[in-house]
């Protein structure tokens, strides 16, 4: 049995999906579904058991959780612009700390989602080497969530056998539309091209960087899903770590919304505005994944260029 955490959620689900598509219904989801659309997620996948996240660990669930594994742990407060530290603390931080706790004392393979944003302006680079992770500066509460349990995670003297956590990058794809304004730009340029004809991109205010040629690793989120699945394989133990996940190319903002308008027919219209001042200091103008040691980790495994990912998701998934 195989326990996803954010199981309903747009990475979640989407692993859940390819693990459906190698042959595993043997699932236990765990999240919160709440109101609105995310229950629509687990409409087109198949699993054993929902288990309400507040419900995971009040003992009414023993006897699933003795079945477990493997353990994905993809559920997280994944807002950078939440604001309540404790919460994230108790959401982020302490509750993935007791999966990792049952990882270890099952000593089933543990793989959980870190993030990019604990490189903060990226003073330091985005190099995912064990030695560096310590001297990263997160520019946000969520990023620092992300950064303390890392930290954590490595100074455990004791660790599953197996384990893996995975910084993402700027993930976009299917099964994002309940993320309101932490959707993708790629979600939220269809909605404006098919409502207005045009997109709106920030300005940049920052020397050196021209309006839309701010540049972000934009990864495709079923190319992540395959990657986690393939984590799973038992021979990767002996490479535990935290990894990168990128495509370990930079794109800007300008090719992401050049491909969506290709993708959905139209000519490019874009307008470029002003950057709210509440976000221009926590604002990152670069981001580009160091994935030398995944590609020891995967060699043959290949990432979807900007213009292959957008297409299959414009034209394959919000088209329909």
């Amino acid at each position: 049995m195989i326990l996803v955490t954010g199981g309903a959620g747009f990475i979640g689900s989407l692993l859940i999906k390819e693990l459906n598509d190698s042959g595993r219904q043997d699932i236990v989801v765990v999240d919160r579904l709440r109101e609105g659309q995310k229950w629509l997620n687990l409409r087109d996948v198949k699993f054993d058991e929902f288990i309400h996240a507040d419900e995971l660990f009040d003992g009414s669930n023993d006897e699933v959780l003795q079945d477990v594994t493997a353990i994905f742990h993809m559920g997280a407060c994944s807002a950078t612009t939440e604001r309540d530290v404790d919460y994230l603390m108790r959401n982020n931080v302490l509750y993935s700390q007791n999966l990792f706790h049952l990882a270890l004392q099952k000593n089933i393979p543990f793989i959980y989602a870190s993030s990019a944003a604990t490189y903060g302006a990226g003073e330091q680079g985005y190099n995912d080497d064990l030695e560096k992770i310590k001297d990263l500066k997160p520019l946000n509460p969520y990023g620092w969530s992300k950064q303390l349990f890392d930290e954590w995670v490595l100074r455990q003297k004791e660790k599953p056998t197996h384990w893996f956590g995975v910084k993402f990058f700027n993930v976009y794809g299917p099964n994002e539309a309940h993320k309101d304004n932490m959707r993708s730009l790629v979600h939220k340029a269809y909605g404006q091209i098919l409502e207005t004809g045009k997109v709106k991109l920030f300005k940049s205010h920052k020397e050196g960087f021209k309006d839309g040629e701010q540049l972000r690793d934009f990864v495709y989120g079923r190319d992540v899903a395959r990657a986690l699945v393939k984590m799973m394989d038992k021979k990767l133990c002996s490479s535990s770590g935290i990894y990168n996940m990128g495509t370990g190319r930079a794109r800007s903002f300008l090719d992401l919304m050049k491909a969506t308008f290709k993708a959905m027919g139209k000519e490019e219209n874009i307008e470029f505005i002003d950057m709210p001042m509440s976000i221009r200091n926590q604002y990152q103008y670069f981001t580009e994944a160091n994935m030398e040691k995944f590609s020891k980790l995967l060699p043959d495994f290949k990432w979807s260029s900007v213009e292959d990912g957008v297409e299959d998701y414009v034209k394959n998934y919000l088209m329909k």
